[in-house]
């Protein structure tokens, strides 16, 4: 039998076949080989006890990409999920995501939630800002189900990955695009004014035919990539068009002189928040490699 594992816990996987869910032990050899099983994979399995709907896995089919963070694999693209209001959009921490999945090589959109919430005036430069950095940017309402249609269409026929912070309605509109599983939904700390984690672990629901959707736990903190911070320039698309127009070959656009990017952050041609947390990044990323050495 083939399937796709849908959840893993504990040690068990839960494999979704044309003849239901089964859950699944994995062969002894994955260990040995150093071989673990993730979300997303899909697999061969010997069903055990049909009536108990058990198996034992024997083979994990080549993946076709493999993510860190979240890990799982063989997925199209990535939606990353914030709110305009309650609780209000951390922008360092959504593009420390978008940059992880740029590092990845995982095509990322943005949806922001609660547009019933948000002050108009605000709401244009954010969906702006992103749009122009190469970004598809949804809004949407999931209490005046305003939008949904076409993230749905987004969504359709492909594998993706969602993600966010607690408290936005992540789980509220995956609930919303499917009927098998109803997904816990939390209320907004009203005291913190972010939400109860309440999706424990990463798990594909299906959607609709060749259509999933990986639910994963929401986050309030993301530790940066590990990557060189003189690589970190080729993770914002918004500089792509700036590569070798600098003064300096290989220019990062924190330090260096005549550098473009920094003139045109300047300018208002390039936005400043975007930036800031670029060169908050590469600093980051700079001390962690002058501890590591």
């Amino acid at each position: 039998m083939t399937g796709k594992i849908i959840k893993g816990i504990a040690g068990f996987y839960y494999v979704i076949a044309e003849s239901g869910i089964y859950e699944c032990k994995p062969k002894g050899i994955f260990r040995k080989e150093k071989r673990k099983p993730l979300v997303g994979d899909n697999v061969e399995f010997e069903i055990l006890d049909p009536t108990e709907m058990t198996g034992s896995m024997t083979n994990i089919l080549p993946r076709k990409n493999e993510l860190i963070r979240p890990a799982v694999v063989n997925v199209d693209q990535a939606m990353v999920i914030f709110a305009l209001e309650s609780p209000k959009p951390n922008i360092g921490l959504l593009d420390r995501f978008l940059l992880t999945m740029e590092w990845q090589h995982v095509p990322a959109v943005i949806c922001f939630n609660k547009e019933d919430l948000a002050d108009q005036k605000q709401v244009l430069p954010l969906t702006e800002l992103y749009r122009n950095c190469g970004y598809e940017v949804f809004l949407c309402s999931v209490k005046q189900d305003k939008g949904l249609a076409q993230i749905r269409m987004r969504l359709q026929g492909k594998t993706t990955v969602v993600s966010g912070p607690s408290g936005v309605g992540k789980s509220s509109i995956i609930n919303l695009f499917q009927e098998n599983v109803l997904m816990e939904t939390g209320e907004i700390s009203r005291k913190l004014k972010r939400g109860k984690n309440t999706t424990r672990h990463s798990q594909l629901i299906s959607v609709d035919d060749e259509t999933f959707i990986v639910d994963t736990p929401g986050f309030s903190a993301l530790d940066l990539i590990d990557v060189p911070c003189e690589e970190l320039r080729f993770y914002f698309p918004e500089f792509d068009k700036y590569e070798g127009r600098c003064r300096f070959n290989g220019c990062m656009h924190v330090n260096e002189p005549d550098c473009l990017v920094k003139k045109d952050v300047k300018a208002g041609i390039l936005p400043t928040s975007r930036y800031e947390n670029y060169v908050s990044f590469f600093n980051e990323q700079k001390e962690r490699e002058k501890r590591r050495y």
